[in-house]
């Protein structure tokens, strides 16, 4: 059920709840604010068995807006580092946590989603952009520039240095972004991937370079680390990833070490037709929980606790994360734990609304 632990790699986590990774847009500078403090404590103590960080930037033109989290110099990391802590020191002692590290390539230099979600206008202090191709993500936003092999080699080093960052800092597991139309999906699509060389063409050379970050990072965590990453189960575009590609790039991460996927889906186009609803990316998962042995993510849309065991139950996915339904009810384990007649381990503070 979804109340009993699971391992991710060598990690043992105590149910299979997770608190996806939202983004705040709420930093300076790369900087966690306030905001981020108290956001993080509060889901600290959700009693979530793994409770992941929002994307965080592994270098300072790879955010999305200006306000986006990073982990690219020392102040991050302190900032990292210190709201971390602070969220361990509420949580129950086996509630984990990781981070999304996250390039958003020509979705990056834009506003937060309250000031409109386009490209950031000339006074608005934008920056530019990298994509694997020319191509911006709308016809009326700014052109990326095309990715030298320079600028691949230099983003591989971001993410090695970010992830060494992230297990300094204390985080117990490392994911990495590459669904959501940002630069590691930019690759695998071949809406957004035109190129002529070894990284463009065929799905063999676009799965190229996630596969060379996924490695980089592999080769140099500790032992056993726990590493996965956000994939594309779909673009929802007749000629965009689809889960044919989707299943064949999960089963190369799992020949080189992956130890999950969170199933996600959509983002490189504007206007893509999604039918949203109720679980509507389950089916995405439990495709590629059919085709590989690694642990499987699902997310979208799940809100109900009966509805979100019976995932789990029914083998469509071994792990759920929510997002929306932390933000409108942080006590959603503690329900759940009552709904599905279940013991949890909350704050003693607490223990009288139960």
């Amino acid at each position: 059920m979804i109340f009993s632990s699971i391992k991710i790699g060598s990690l043992e986590v105590s149910n299979r709840i997770v608190v996806a990774p939202m983004c705040q847009y709420s930093a300076i500078n790369g900087e966690m604010t306030n905001w981020h403090t108290q956001h993080l404590m509060q889901l600290g103590y959700s009693a979530a068995g793994l409770i992941m960080v929002e994307a965080t930037a592994v270098e300072k033109i790879g955010r999305i807006t200006h306000n986006c989290v990073g982990i690219y110099d020392d102040k991050c990391t302190i900032s990292l580092k210190k709201n971390l802590q602070l969220a361990k020191s509420v949580a129950p002692n086996n509630s984990r946590f990781g981070i999304q590290l996250a390039h958003a390539g020509r979705k990056a230099s834009t506003q937060r989603p309250w000031e409109g979600r386009s490209y950031l206008s000339k006074k608005e202090n934008p920056w530019k952009t990298i994509c694997p191709s020319p191509i911006p993500f709308h016809e009326s936003w700014h052109v990326p520039q095309e990715m030298k092999l320079s600028d691949i080699e230099r983003v591989k080093k971001k993410f090695i240095s970010a992830s060494l960052k992230a297990v300094e800092i204390g985080f117990d597991l490392i994911e990495i972004h590459g669904t959501h139309g940002y630069l590691l999906h930019q690759f695998l699509s071949p809406i957004s991937n035109k190129r002529k060389d070894k990284y463009g063409g065929n799905l063999e050379n676009r799965m190229r370079f996630p596969l060379e970050i996924f490695s980089s990072i592999k080769s140099v965590l500790p032992n056993d680390f726990p590493l996965g990453m956000r994939i594309t189960g779909t673009e929802w575009e007749n000629n965009g990833i689809d889960q044919n590609e989707a299943t064949i790039f999960a089963k190369e991460l799992e020949k080189i070490g992956c130890d999950y996927v969170c199933v996600s889906s959509g983002g490189n186009t504007p206007n893509p037709k999604i039918p949203i609803g109720p679980h509507y990316q389950v089916h995405l998962a439990k495709k590629i929980k059919k085709d590989t042995k690694m642990v499987v993510r699902t997310v979208g849309m799940i809100t109900d606790p009966i509805q979100a065991n019976n995932i789990i139950i029914n083998k469509n996915a071994d792990m759920v994360a929510m997002g929306r339904a932390f933000l409108s009810n942080p006590r959603w384990v503690w329900d759940a734990a009552k709904v599905l007649n279940h013991d949890i381990e909350v704050p003693p503070q607490y223990a009288r609304r139960i």
